[in-house]
């Protein structure tokens, strides 16, 4: 049996993982899809205070409190910035980093640095029009998201702290 922590991308949560625990269950792996602070079912914890470095916190003491080792660390989009960050503090409960779709950064670096000019120009903008200038609105679903998934997942997504990504 195999463990997996999946640590999910902005504007989401473990919500974005709940078709992936039976199949991986019914493999007979175990799943943990924690939510990252302010976000999901943990918005009521949303402030401008949030930034990557607590995100990355919020992993660690997952792998604490559940006392997960060897575990395969998945980070999608943004949680790839995360993941990198939780593999630097807990190597040692950590056995591969899988990064799905998703950022990786280099010590230092933040999304911005790697997502280029327009996109910081992008989410400042939506952050100081909608966001009392630190609440970035969700970017599009994919193209190719199906219909009933997008009705269900866009009243779950929300606005991601810009501190995430600075």
């Amino acid at each position: 049996m195999a463990g997996f922590l999946v640590v999910h991308g902005a504007w989401s949560s473990a919500f974005a993982w709940r078709k992936m625990r039976p199949l991986l269950r019914a493999a007979g792996h175990e799943l943990y899809t924690p939510s990252l602070t302010g976000l999901g079912e943990r918005i009521h914890l949303a402030s401008p205070l949030i930034d990557l470095e607590l995100h990355v916190e919020d992993i660690v003491q997952a792998l604490f409190h559940e006392d997960l080792r060897d575990v395969h660390l998945i980070g999608h989009s943004y949680g790839g910035m995360v993941a990198t960050g939780v593999a630097d503090r807990a190597p040692e409960r950590i056995r591969q980093i899988i990064y799905l779709d998703a950022f990786v950064p280099r010590a230092g670096q933040s999304v911005f640095d790697l997502s280029g000019e327009n996109s910081r120009l992008r989410a400042t903008e939506g952050a100081a029009g909608a966001g009392e200038g630190w609440r970035v609105p969700a970017n599009l679903l994919p193209p190719d998201t199906p219909g009933e998934d997008v009705e269900w997942m866009l009243p779950r997504r929300h606005p991601q702290p810009i501190g995430c990504f600075s």
